[in-house]
């Protein structure tokens, strides 16, 4: 069986254009819950893992399936910054650094430099998680250095992946299901906020409440969505590709 699918173009493009200061990060963090409809997919049609490791969506997959998940974080910042370095590791299986371009560093070559760190990673993990305790306080280290320092970090927790992926199950259809999500992201965000665990700019609170009333407005069914698009948006694909 394939290992399954990730939403790394999607998702870690939002995560992306954040980092950016294009898009707000409220949403690249309530997209990044969404997309956890499309790889959970690929289990539902047998995959058994491990997931890809830059499909961040993967603790919410695990939470649902059970399944292995391969992860990255701050071992990958030779890829990509992230806002997710530690959490990331909370609740991996397999820890991977992504795409390392092979160029000279003081030390050596960039593949080795960052096979040494993975290694050091790997090893510490290990530790911790044939000690007594150390693997749950591992876990919860990884998971409060970086919790309510971002929006994004904060839809990663232990709680909130359960809390996304019990929205998930509960929804009858994959649409339904990206609702849920959606508005289950929201509610950790919004949460936060309450909690004061951590404070959102004037612009991104704007931004949540808009997402959350944009989530109430949805069509009832994904075929009531398809036609509210189609006059927008129907010229730009080729339907019979998609067995639309």
């Amino acid at each position: 069986m394939s290992g399954a699918d990730s939403a790394c173009g999607f998702a870690n493009t939002a995560m992306q254009l954040a980092h950016q200061k294009m898009l707000p990060e409220v949403l690249a963090a309530v997209v990044r819950a969404m997309s956890a409809v499309r790889s959970l997919a690929a289990f539902e049609q047998g995959a058994v893992g491990p997931s890809k490791d830059c499909a961040y969506e993967g603790p919410v997959i695990k939470a649902i399936t059970g399944r292995p998940i391969s992860m990255e974080g701050k071992s990958a910042s030779c890829a990509h910054f992230s806002p997710l370095g530690n959490i990331a590791a909370a609740m991996c299986d397999l820890w991977s650094n992504e795409s390392v371009q092979n160029v000279r560093l003081l030390s050596g070559n960039a593949p080795e430099a960052y096979t040494e760190l993975l290694a050091y990673d790997c090893r510490l993990m290990n530790t911790a998680a044939t000690t007594k305790g150390g693997a749950l306080q591992m876990r919860n280290w990884m998971t409060a250095s970086d919790e309510w320092l971002s929006p994004q970090a904060a839809v990663l927790s232990p709680d909130a992946t359960i809390r996304i992926a019990q929205a998930i199950v509960a929804a009858d259809t994959p649409y339904h299901r990206v609702i849920a999500a959606g508005r289950a992201a929201v509610g950790v965000l919004n949460d936060g906020v309450t909690r004061q665990k951590f404070q959102l700019s004037r612009k991104e609170q704007q931004w949540l409440t808009r997402i959350e009333d944009a989530l109430g407005t949805f069509p009832a069914s994904e075929e009531a969505l398809m036609l509210d698009m189609e006059s927008q948006y129907g010229s730009l694909y080729d339907k019979a590709s998609y067995g639309l």
